[in-house]
């Protein structure tokens, strides 16, 4: 018995027998085998002994390595040390020495000396010694452990080694720690390996015979002391023990299959009967019902099944219940009440305020909130009460989100975030459930900061058309409510809302003592927008002035949000690299935006003659009717190169204004429908080319009828109309007013129609003039057209100066309130600022 530190040593006896050599191991052909696992030298109740029987190698070689692959996760039951590496050991054992004089042919190459050795004279024994000498060293080293001056490993030489995947120079983990978050799938593992290998180990030690051995080797000799019926499907046979001493322990575990209990009791009270034995002298007979190994092959398909329901339910309740925030539980089925909010860490967030630009109101606001939990002596010596929250609004893309970022980064409080669709679940009573744990969480980390994003996903009016008068979404509304402004508030938590549909919200919910203040973040002017131009360039290689650049873009880009600018500086950088060239030039900047707003330009797809000359026919009659039309849009380029999903591109510098006039709505409408007119006055047929300006001309007609009161017959009334995707049940006017809506609204149309057609008729030189010039060249600019049409009969403005002409300065106004001066200060922070700015006053300046 070979016995070494975190070793398996299989030792193999019953010689005579031959060996099979190969470059792994030595297998015996015909062995018994006895595989002894010490783990480590001082744990002996951890030695682990497995007997078995192997009729062939091959046999023996499949099982060991089914040993090798279940020990790995058996060995994560103990603990492990430098002295237990968790690796296998094959040696070889008590043999006959008649084939290690001659290898295997085809494996003299993985032998010491290899073919050479046959060269050797038989007689001279010295490289049998000299091979037996080093084997000895090796088992030598391999029991003799790592030293500082023999730092080598055991496992180096002595034989073998077969890696579990546990490295010694790392560091251990153990698979089975409190802290592995998958230490139940392990022992789940373990288990099983261990029962089949339980099971295997048993079945092992069996030995089938037949009936008729059963009755002449066993039964007639009287060596049977009871039989055993197993699951009514085989026979275990129990033998006398002077037999089993006499015969060896191999005949103890006897069976034989047995076709049905019936028969074999008949059977075997007929033999009994013809052995002329009487009923006290029979075989006493045992029934059991046991687990083999086919028993929980038979179970294994359900097994699987459960493991797949729970893997299933443990996933969908991890994704249900989010783990919660920073701090919080693990999550799952069992933390599904919890809630969801994030704690951000100081420094965590990279947003500052300096990065806010184009809404310098709603900064202030913010800043504001923030001083108030900083410093609120200064306004309750006054007398104010601290808001308990505010709800910012306005258009997609203005910036209400990074408002919230750059408090989260600039505050030196406690901020928590969470997203208002993560408070509602299918489970009932989630919701509520929540939005305490939320607040409770809040009222922890007090005086602190909590931002709910998309608030409109709870906080929707209640009642009316909704069905369900006692939704899960009301019922988590209420408790919102409560938690806002009910018995147990508590100051010190100020609530921030994000939503861009804040015409959907419970009045409740925006009554002062909840959300005291309604932030409205609209999209940038012309001066906002260059502030905004100016936070994205810093991070572009360009060789452009920043504030040129900036006054340039934010005069082409009227209407843009926050979120299109930041996406037109950023296509800019992917055209410039597209192009390979090492800097963005304003050339970039401008293909950036007609990127974003017409879309990418299409040049290969293929237009037929006669629909590509419809198309600049379309396109010159929209450019001709604008440039004559003294409210109409400037023009700056027409493009007959397909864009997104257009097959023509006209791009338009729009005004800076708030208010239009009925005559300046009039000419919008006139310039739109220039593109049917020309098609009319030309081809003498319309196309489906003019639909979606059929559909702006009907939106601008109806919203003068039926929202600005500009219609005669209609009178001074204003109803709403239905907003895209709503579903309208009735209209707020009679069917008499509605019939009369329409033939105003059909009047305004033909009435535009006409003027325009009659402005095309008087110039269709002009019209002719841009169309052939577009089929030429495909993109005119506006030098082009004052060449082909001289310059515009009325004044415009282009140039940012112009534009910002009259509001006081050139840029946007960033200048903080008095009182806010360094807000992000507190009162001992900023009284010692002021002592030190007095004392340097005060020190007279070198003369």
């Amino acid at each position: 018995m070979y016995r070494t530190r975190g070793q398996l040593l299989v030792k193999t006896f019953r010689s005579p027998c031959s060996l099979r050599r190969s470059s792994s191991a030595i297998w015996p052909r015909s062995s018994t085998a006895e595989a002894v696992l010490l783990h480590d030298p001082f744990l002996h109740s951890l030695v682990r002994t497995l007997r078995l029987n192997t009729r062939s190698t091959q046999g023996f070689g499949s099982l060991t390595e089914s040993w090798v692959r279940t020990l790995q996760s058996l060995f994560g039951l103990f603990p492990t040390s430098e002295s237990s590496r968790g690796s296998i050991l094959l040696s070889e054992g008590q043999t006959s020495g008649q084939d290690e004089k001659k290898p295997v042919k085809g494996f003299e190459k993985f032998y010491p000396g290899g073919k050479a050795s046959k060269a050797v004279d038989p007689d001279n024994d010295k490289p049998r010694q000299e091979a037996s000498a080093s084997k000895s060293e090796q088992a030598e080293e391999s029991r003799t452990p790592p030293s500082k001056e023999n730092p080598k490993s055991p496992n180096k030489k002595a034989g073998i080694k077969l890696d579990f995947g546990f490295n010694p120079k790392g560091p251990q983990k153990n698979p089975f720690a409190p802290d592995d978050p998958n230490r139940w799938y392990n022992m789940l593992i373990a288990a099983s390996i261990a029962v089949v290998l339980y099971l295997g180990y048993r079945e092992m030690s069996y030995r089938e015979v037949t009936w008729k051995e059963f009755l002449h080797d066993f039964l007639a000799k009287g060596a049977v002391e009871r039989l055993e019926v197993v699951n009514k499907k085989w026979v275990r046979i129990r033998l006398m023990p002077d037999y089993a001493q006499r015969v060896g322990s191999q005949s103890q575990n006897l069976w034989f299959n047995i076709g049905s209990v019936d028969s074999f009791e008949r059977n075997l009270e007929a033999v009994q009967r013809e052995m002329n034995w009487e009923p006290p002298q029979y075989v006493p007979v045992v029934y059991k019902t046991e687990m083999d190994a086919s028993s929980l092959i038979g179970y294994l398909p359900t097994l699987l099944l459960l493991a797949f329901l729970v893997w299933s339910f443990r996933r969908s309740s991890s994704m249900m219940g989010g783990g919660g925030g920073k701090g919080r539980g693990p999550g799952g089925i069992f933390g599904i009440g919890e809630t969801t909010a994030k704690l951000i860490e100081k420094g965590a967030m990279n947003v500052r305020f300096k990065d806010v630009a184009g809404c310098e109101e709603a900064k202030i606001e913010i800043m504001e909130f923030v001083n108030f939990l900083k410093n609120p002596d200064r306004y309750t010596e006054l007398g104010a009460k601290i808001p308990k929250g505010a709800i910012l609004t306005g258009p997609p893309g203005t910036g209400k989100t990074l408002l919230a970022k750059a408090t989260a980064g600039e505050a030196n409080v406690p901020f928590l975030t969470v997203s208002g669709s993560e408070f509602l679940e299918m489970f009932v009573g989630v919701g509520p459930s929540r939005v305490r744990d939320m607040f409770a969480m809040a009222r922890k980390h007090a005086p602190c900061i909590l931002f709910i994003d998309e608030i409109d996903a709870v906080g929707r009016k209640r009642g009316g058309r909704n069905m369900a008068g006692h939704s899960e979404q009301e019922n988590t509304l209420n408790q919102l409510l409560v938690e806002m402004d009910g018995f147990n508030t508590t100051s010190g938590i100020v609530v921030l809302a994000a939503t861009n549909r804040v015409d959907i919200l419970d009045k409740a919910l925006l009554r002062p003592g909840r959300f005291d203040r309604q932030i409205f973040v609209p999209a940038p002017d012309i001066k906002g927008r260059a502030s905004i131009f100016r936070v994205h360039l810093r991070s572009l290689k360009t060789k452009l002035d920043f504030d040129d650049l900036a006054r340039k873009m934010a005069a082409l880009t009227p209407g843009f949000t926050g979120a299109d600018i930041a996406n037109v500086c950023n296509e800019a950088a992917l055209i410039a690299a597209r192009d390979s060239n090492e800097t963005i030039t304003l050339k970039h900047f401008e293909q950036a935006i007609e990127r974003v707003v017409a879309g990418m330009e299409k040049k290969s797809q293929v237009l037929q003659p006669e629909e590509k000359k419809i198309v600049a026919y379309h396109e010159a009659g929209h450019a001709v009717a604008g440039w004559f039309l003294q409210y109409a849009d400037p023009l700056l380029k027409v493009s007959i190169i397909p864009r997104g999903k257009g097959l023509g591109y006209a791009q338009y510098l729009p005004r800076e204004q708030y208010l239009y006039s009925r005559e300046q709505l009039l000419d919008r409408m006139c310039m739109t429908l220039g593109g049917r007119c020309s098609e009319e006055l030309f081809f003498k047929r319309i196309t489906t080319g003019a639909q979606d300006d059929l559909k702006k001309v009907t939106q601008s007609a109806y919203a003068q009828v039926v929202q600005f009161g500009m219609s005669e017959r209609v009178g001074n009334l204003s109803f709403d109309l239905p907003n895209s995707g709503d579903l309208v049940m009735d209209k707020p006017y009679s069917e008499q007013t509605s019939q009369i809506i329409d033939e105003e609204v059909r009047a305004l149309v033909k009435s535009a129609h006409q003027r325009c057609a009659a402005l095309l008729a008087e110039k269709k030189a002009e019209v002719e003039k841009i169309a052939l010039r577009l089929l030429e060249k495909e993109i005119l600019s506006r030098d082009d057209m004052i060449e082909l049409l001289g310059p515009r009969p009325f004044p415009e403005k282009s140039t940012y100066e112009e534009f910002v002409e009259g509001t006081g300065s050139l840029d946007e106004d960033t200048t903080l309130p008095k009182g806010l001066e360094g807000w992000n200060e507190t009162r001992e922070e900023k009284d010692k600022r002021k002592e030190e700015e007095k004392k340097a006053k005060a020190i007279p300046s070198p003369s």
